[in-house]
This record gives C-alpha cells, structure tokens and sequence, in this order.
C-alpha cells in the first residue's frame, strides 16, 4: 500500500464531484449567481491551504465511509443540501467514474495526467475569484512537487492502492452501460485497440537476443487489436496539452445519469459493510481533516443567502424510491465526528478556522454567507 495515495484519490474524486454538480445544477435550472457561488464555495474548501498541507503527509487511505464523510462535508459548504439518496449516488457516481480511468490508464504514472486534467477542469469552473484560482495553482505545484521525483514503480504501487481501494465496487452507470464499456454486471470492459503507452512500442514483434546481447532473430505475429503509436507524451507541468483524454468532464454534454447496483455489488454487501467501518486511528485522522473543512453541524440557511437543495435524480419519486430500495450495508450513513474538548485542541482548532477565510476584498453585504466562515455558520 502506496502512502503517496490520499491526494490523488481526493481530488480526482473531488473533481469528479464538480463536474456532477455543475451538470445538474444546469439541469435543475438553478439561477446562474447561485450555481457559481455553490461551485467557488466547493473549490474554497476542497483547495483549502491548511486542509491541503495535512492531506498530502504521506498517510493510509481512509475507510470507504471515513471518506465518504469528507465528501458529505465538501459537498454542503455551500447553500445546497443534498438528501441521502442523492449523496449516495453522487458518491457512486464520482467512484465509478475515477475506477474507470485508473483501470484505463496506459500507464501508472499517467494518474497524474488525469488528476491535471480534473484540475484544469475544476479552474475553468471557479468565477472571478483570483484568491481560489491561487489556491488550485498552489494545489497544482504541490503535485508537481511531491510526484514528479517518483518512479514507475512507485506510481504503480499507488494504482495497485487505488485499485484494491475499488475493487469491490461494481455500481452501474448509464454513460459507461450506454458507451459499451461497462457490462451488465458492472465490470468494466477493457478495449484491446488504441494508443499504446508512451516509451512503448506497439505490439506483434519479438526479438531473440544471443548471450552476448546481440539480437540474432525476430519473429512476428498478429495482434487481435489495432495498436497505434501515441504521438508525443502529455504535459506534466503546470500548464499544457495533457493528451490523455481521462478525467475530462463527461457530463460537457448533457444526458441523463443512471446508477443502479450490479447482483455482484448486492451479492458483496456483508463483505462491504465489514470492509466500510473505520477504524479508530482512521476516524481519528478523519476527525482533524473534518476540523479543516469546517464546522460539523449543518444548519438550515438563513439571511440573503437562501438554500436549495439539488437533486441528482430525474424526479423526486426516483430519489425516493432509490433510498428504499438502496441495501443498507451500501449506504454509507455519515458517522458521527466528536470534536475535542481539549483546551489545547480548541486553541488549535480556532486558529484552523481563522485561516479558513479567504483573504480577497469583497462587497459588503449585511447577510450571511458571503464568506466562507460566515457561510459554514450559517448552514
């Protein structure tokens, strides 16, 4: 298990979230000063410097549930609330599509092009805010930073991580049912044509060396698929032509999004409910990084800011019938998160949220909610 895994696994997840979100709050025809201030709201926390500087210290993954908490967190930072149906199926959602492009990358290290392609999306989505748009460049360097130096080794050690993070999870997506590349039992189907990873050659030669390392034969044969050669590498730098298609939102068009639950994923359920139960040290991690997304009630909102709440289903009556149908051990029910009462940890705790404040002029407004601390006061 790769130590390095956490950031990358929060925000290509994270990214994944935005896009559904911004998909259906077009969809949901919120107005448009609403849909942005929900989305810079999102990014302000979710690019946090504080939250940040803990998330990438090299650390175990958390439980499916201890990370799904984060993202139940995440998601109400803002003046929209989400039911637990829908919650549960943004949660799927954003997995199955991040599973995917780990099972599809060419190569270990291009998980880092697919968290680029997440974030320059993500940057495209925050509206005339130069103070978040620091914050994901900030995010960006510290990528580049901590991942550039690492060998391929390392980088397939953390998909080996992701994956075994996945594995037990087979959610059924409309998209990826509609686009053939996902089967009826929600197992992905992995295509045998197409570019082959860069510094490789495509296949359907061999070469026989002599003891001395000189090559004395070569033999060739057919290959069911169509490989081609890829034609440069992506960029891995702050800027530039990722090339690997990947992590690039796939709701830009607009259809319907479906999820339902594959017999396998109801056939694993008692597996999963053993496998989702943080454990102490998890939650107790889970617990600062909770501290530094905010405060832990959500109350309703008030003042200028009204709330709305959104709905990842077509009607009210699919969300209702997807929360009595949904088996329980699959649904992950927020736990509980006990703040210290320790005066140390108070003083610790203050100073965390003073820095939760973004430091960029503003109007002036009388209600609530125009900042971040305000706003987390007010849900």
């Amino acid at each position: 298990m790769s130590a390095r895994t956490l950031p990358l696994l929060f925000l290509n997840l994270g990214g994944e979230m935005l896009y559904i979100l911004d998909q259906r709050l077009r969809a949901q025809s919120i107005p448009g000063e609403k849909a942005r201030k929900v989305m810079n709201d999102i990014i302000t926390t979710m690019f946090n410097k504080k939250f940040m500087e803990e998330l990438f210290k090299p650390q175990e993954l958390y439980s499916k549930k201890a990370l799904r908490t984060v993202y139940d967190r995440l998601a109400h930072a803002s003046i929209m609330r989400l039911n637990q149906a829908s919650m549960d199926k943004l949660y799927d959602l954003m997995t199955m599509a991040f599973k995917y492009q780990v099972l599809l990358c060419p190569r270990p290290r291009d998980i880092l092009l697919v968290t680029f392609n997440h974030l320059d999306a993500i940057k495209d989505f925050i509206y005339d805010s130069p103070g978040i748009m620091n914050q994901v460049d900030e995010t960006f360097r510290r990528l580049i930073d901590t991942y550039s130096c690492l060998s391929d080794g390392e980088f397939q050690l953390i998909r080996q991580t992701l994956l075994i993070f996945f594995q037990d999870m087979h959610i059924r997506v409309s998209i990826f049912l509609k686009d053939k590349v996902q089967n009826s039992n929600g197992r992905f189907v992995l295509p045998i044509s197409g570019p082959v990873p860069w510094g490789t050659e495509v296949p359907g030669l061999i070469r026989i060396f002599n003891h001395d390392g000189d090559e004395v034969k070569r033999t060739e044969f057919t290959t069911p698929g169509n490989y081609v050669t890829p034609q440069r590498e992506g960029s891995f730098g702050l800027y530039g032509d990722r090339v690997l298609k990947l992590g690039t939102n796939m709701y830009s068009i607009s259809r319907p999004v479906e999820t339902h639950m594959s017999g396998s994923s109801k056939n694993l359920a008692s597996h999963a409910k053993e496998n989702i139960v943080p454990n102490p040290l998890a939650k107790e991690e889970l617990n600062f990084l909770a501290r530094l997304l905010g405060g832990l009630e959500i109350k309703n909102p008030s003042g200028s800011d009204t709330g709305f709440r959104l709905n990842l289903f077509t009607t009210d009556e699919e969300e209702e019938h997807a929360a009595l149908t949904r088996p329980e051990e699959l649904s992950y029910k927020v736990i509980n998160i006990e703040a210290t009462q320790e005066p140390g940890r108070r003083e610790e705790l203050s100073c965390i949220l003073g820095e939760l404040e973004v430091a960029e002029p503003r109007p002036e407004s009388s209600g609530k909610g125009e900042d971040l601390l305000a706003l987390m006061d007010a849900l």
